[in-house]
């Protein structure tokens, strides 16, 4: 399988209906030589399709994360690069997805791969994102992964409890209730 059919498949999504969505992940999880081509159209942020490559990246992930595995310098590497918000919420989803399997009792490829330097740049970009003119879905992602990547990197709690405590008062709702559960949280630990 090449790149050129999966841009097709990215030019027949009409819109993010998830059916639309989960039709392209599947093809792609039908066809896994198509999940590096996938990844880097996630990245390009010069390409419409872009957006639509990231909404996909992030249900293929949500089925095959170790597939990540060989390509977390990348994924590490280009995270910051993201502009819109439409593909910045499945980064931080999938940063999430990796800070839940690292945190998790199980074994997994994440705990095998994923090294401090990874964990580093996931940690940074989160902080920009939190600090940047994102939507919640995007800072309540983040959220959860500093706050598991936290209980290893103890400044990573105390920053984000300072972020939070900063920006409760002029954030949405549904940001003070995701924070609030967040600073208990940390309060706990």
């Amino acid at each position: 399988m090449n790149k050129d059919l999966l841009v097709e498949q990215l030019e027949l999504l009409e819109n993010a209906k998830r059916v639309n969505r989960l039709r392209v992940s599947n093809f792609v999880l039908n066809n896994p030589t198509l999940f590096p081509h996938l990844l880097e159209l996630s990245f390009d942020t010069t390409n419409k399709k872009s957006i639509k490559a990231a909404w996909i990246l992030e249900l293929v992930c949500i089925e095959k994360l170790d597939w990540l595995a060989p390509h977390l310098n990348y994924f590490t590497q280009n995270i910051k690069q993201l502009k819109f918000d439409s593909a910045v919420r499945p980064a931080s989803k999938i940063c999430m997805f990796l800070a839940k399997a690292y945190a998790s009792k199980n074994d997994s490829f994440v705990k095998e791969t994923l090294t401090k330097n990874h964990i580093d740049k996931i940690i940074v970009t989160g902080f920009d994102w939190m600090i940047s003119n994102h939507k919640v879905a995007t800072k309540a992602y983040t959220m959860e992964t500093l706050l598991l990547f936290g209980k290893n990197y103890s400044w990573v709690h105390n920053e984000l409890k300072l972020i939070l405590e900063q920006n409760m008062a002029s954030e949405s709702p549904a940001y003070k209730a995701r924070g609030r559960i967040t600073l208990n949280r940390i309060n706990k630990k």
